[in-house]
């Protein structure tokens, strides 16, 4: 089974929470929108420390450091089957001068032919409502939880 980490960012302004959320490049994804937006997340070798491995993927994929008090999340599982581990913290990033990681994939699938892609496209600030519509269905988990975390500390 594939393990992934990432990073729920997340702001809080007027009484509405707001979400950091990524679009992957690429030919797969250009024209798919409601569902296929992410939070920051990587893959993670055997015996990683997961959090760090989700601090570098924020990193890689948006060019800025995270830090903060992280709050872990319980883990999603993908429809496809990989398993995700999440850290919420609260902060803000500017989007205007992101920059992502190029990454290198096959296109089209199993033609032998190469192509570099930049591992994220977009980044945007989504209000809560908004975020669950664009985020991968299993992932809106994380912002389900945190939301109801959040709610208890009121």
């Amino acid at each position: 089974m594939k393990i992934s980490a990432g990073i729920l960012l997340f702001k809080k302004e007027e009484g509405k929470f707001f979400y950091f959320l990524v679009h992957p490049g690429g030919p797969f994804w250009k024209n798919k929108d409601l569902g296929a937006w992410s939070i920051p997340k990587g893959e993670v070798s055997e015996g990683e420390n997961l959090l760090e491995r989700a601090k570098t993927e924020f990193e890689e994929e948006t060019g800025k450091t995270i830090n903060g008090d992280f709050i872990e999340l319980n883990s999603v599982t993908q429809k496809a089957g990989k398993k995700v581990f999440a850290w919420a913290v609260e902060g803000n990033v500017e989007t205007s001068d992101m920059k992502s990681n190029m990454i290198t994939i096959e296109w089209p699938p199993k033609s032998g032919r190469k192509m570099e892609i930049p591992e994220v496209d977009r980044w945007e600030w989504f209000p809560s409502d908004e975020a669950k519509k664009r985020i991968n269905p299993a992932q809106a988990g994380f912002i389900l939880q945190l939301e109801e975390m959040l709610s208890f500390k009121k």
